[in-house]
């Protein structure tokens, strides 16, 4: 528990139990003092309704005559003699007082304890509560005088225990910020060639590539102080807090030199200027241009480096990006399969394996995926391991945890009926068998009818290697693969169904690609057509912008159909000529519900082996693009 709150608790609690006390008293006396009043007690004395009264100091203690109950009466403390007033009343009323009517019966010397619960505990309390306001107000105050301050965490050096070692898969990025790191150890040895230490250094790549760790990591080699902090902690509601932050910031940096200062999700506040809606000139410009300057005004001598991490480098400002600033960018891309393994060793070190477990296997099934992607498998492994309660991960956990990422937890209890299993079988059978015959496809790892997400039924290719190249050829390969599902439903039902949707959505937009993008296309060449327009300051894409007329439009749409129209032709062509094949799997999959590649390739041993695949995989990460990008496994 934090001191300052306990020390603050404990105060408000003496506060708050002492006038609970007082309270207590004086409630205590006005309810003791509200039975009768004086005047009250007097009139009943006149009508000779009192036996005999008792005075203790300003109380009266009066038992009624004829076995009535007892009560109090409260004596009014100026110019009262209770015994006078009585003879007084009794008087007016004819009555004759008995001589032992009243008594005085002497109290204990209490003065002190009623002056203490009178006077000084009440001056005691609104002291304190004084003082104790006068004391929140003024943490109050410098709560407001420090909201203009750094919000950034520091991290010793010398408790840092991230290094490159626990980084895996970017070789290349940790070549380049080795250099930075020999900077803070060793200016000398730069400042003696004349060489200046780096301003700031930009790490690029997508979500999940480890560009924080990696910036942590510099900070531990290094062993210097490192402050964190997000590009969004800079900007507040009220004008100018930004700006303070970052002055603030740097000062810290100087104070404690050499350091690492890490900016995480710079996009937040380093965005294009002028980009802002009505062109006004925001906050986020304020504070982008105090960061602009105090980067620019670093004395070389300070060692003070600036580590940024972005995935949008095109929204920035080109300022920031300038020799000066930020002079390196440091791309982390997803990592290949040599990456990969490396980096599921990283994640698998100290975890009990199945003695039979190949770290290869894995990465080979995962391309596309970032390292958070890749721990996040081995965790999920792990979990199923205990779930099924193993004392070690297996393989087996490994590919039903690789199946939960990519297509979502498997949904055993949906009950479908025997004709739309037998539906599912056949367009699952068919995406499956024109992606083994068709060369530029991915080699079928395993065909299943289960239920896994929002998919029917899945079918789920390998590749053998990474490719960042593909060609028209793996292309309209690509796209029959995907219309087989809806040729085998014609072939075999002679009707199609609603399962094919996607499929028919990820091979009109691939061909579409291929037309406007790729210049794949015979009839138009190598054209790129549509121009997508974007607000920087809003992020995100407001459409595309046409830079083509009506008539290449419609030539455009021919090439697309002539595209799709050639894919669909040529999976029918393989399906009728392996229909046999088709079916002998279909009837496996009702039975078996699921077709792993040993039984899958059984059914096809007259064909030669898939050795050599020219095609990128098609198990990939959510959000990869490009050239090499993907669709998930074709699934109904």
């Amino acid at each position: 528990m934090n001191a300052k709150f306990a020390r603050n608790g404990i105060v408000m609690f003496v506060l708050v139990a002492g006038t609970l006390v007082l309270l207590w008293q004086l409630l205590g006396q006005t309810s003791s003092s509200s039975n009768t009043a004086y005047s009250q007690f007097l009139f009943n004395v006149q009508s000779n309704t009192v036996q005999g009264v008792i005075q203790e100091q300003s109380t009266l203690t009066v038992t009624p005559k004829n076995g009535g109950a007892t009560y109090t009466v409260t004596v009014p403390p100026i110019l009262t003699n209770v015994l006078q007033d009585m003879q007084t009343a009794a008087k007016a009323g004819n009555v004759t007082l008995a001589p032992d009517v009243f008594a005085a019966k002497d109290a204990p010397d209490t003065s002190w304890i009623g002056l203490l619960v009178t006077t000084a505990l009440p001056l005691i309390l609104i002291v304190g509560f004084i003082l104790f306001m006068m004391r929140q107000a003024q943490g109050t105050n410098n709560q407001a005088l420090s909201f203009g301050k750094s919000r950034a965490r520091m991290f010793l050096g010398n408790k840092t225990v991230v290094t490159f070692a626990d980084v895996a898969g970017v070789d290349e990025a940790k070549m380049e910020l080795q250099e930075v790191v020999e900077f803070l150890k060793y200016p000398e040895k730069f400042n003696s060639l004349g060489a200046r230490i780096p301003r700031g250094v930009l790490l690029v790549g997508p979500p999940g590539t480890g560009k924080t760790l990696m910036a942590r990591a510099v900070a531990g080699e290094a062993g210097v102080p490192f402050f964190s902090i997000s590009g969004s902690e800079f900007v507040e509601m009220f004008v100018g807090v930004g700006a303070s932050r970052v002055r603030d910031l740097f000062d810290q940096a100087k104070r404690n030199s050499p350091c690492i200062v890490f900016v995480d999700e710079i996009d937040a506040v380093g965005r294009q200027r002028g980009a802002g809606l009505g062109g006004s000139h925001d906050e986020r410009e304020q504070t982008l241009n105090q960061i602009l300057v105090e980067m620019d005004g670093f004395d070389t001598n300070t060692n003070v480096i600036v580590v940024a991490a972005t995935n949008r480098p095109d929204v920035l400002d080109p300022a920031l990006l300038r020799p000066g600033r930020f002079d390196r960018q440091v791309i982390l891309d997803r990592p290949d399969m040599k990456g990969r393994t490396a980096i599921l060793k990283v994640h698998t070190k100290g975890k009990p394996l199945d003695k039979g477990l190949e770290v290869e296997g894995i990465a080979r099934q995962s391309p596309g995926f970032s390292g958070a992607d890749l721990a996040n498998l081995v965790n999920e492994a792990a979990i199923l391991a205990a779930r099924r309660n193993k004392k070690v991960i297996g393989m087996s956990e490994f590919q039903e945890a690789l199946e939960r990422i990519v297509a979502g937890p498997e949904r055993r209890s949906r009950v479908i009926s025997d004709a739309e299993k037998k539906i599912i079988a056949y367009h699952e059978g068919g995406h499956a068998v024109v992606m083994r015959v068709l060369p530029k496809c991915d080699p079928v790892q395993k065909v299943t009818i289960i239920s896994r997400g929002m998919a029917l039924g899945y079918t789920m290719g390998v590749p053998m290697e990474d490719r960042y190249l593909k060609s028209k050829t793996e292309f309209e390969d690509q796209i029959a693969g995907l219309l087989a599902g809806n040729a085998s439903e014609r072939i075999v039902f002679g009707d199609t169904t609603t399962g094919a949707s996607n499929d028919i959505e990820k091979a009109t937009d691939l061909a579409r690609r291929m037309v406007t993008e790729y210049g794949m296309s015979e009839k138009l060449g190598p054209l790129s057509f549509g121009k997508r327009e974007e607000m920087i300051f809003l992020g995100r894409d407001l459409g595309e912008q046409r830079n083509y007329s009506d008539e290449v439009a419609k030539q455009i749409d021919e090439e697309v159909r002539a595209i799709i129209d050639r894919a669909y032709d040529r999976a029918y062509e393989v399906l009728m000529t392996n229909r046999e094949r088709l079916d002998r799997l279909a009837a496996k999959l009702v039975a078996e519900e699921t077709v792993d590649s040993p039984d899958f390739e059984a059914l096809f041993a007259d064909l030669p082996p898939k050795t050599d695949v020219r095609t990128h995989g098609s198990i990939v990460a959510p959000g990869n693009s490009g050239p090499a990008a993907e669709p998930a496994p074709s699934a109904i």
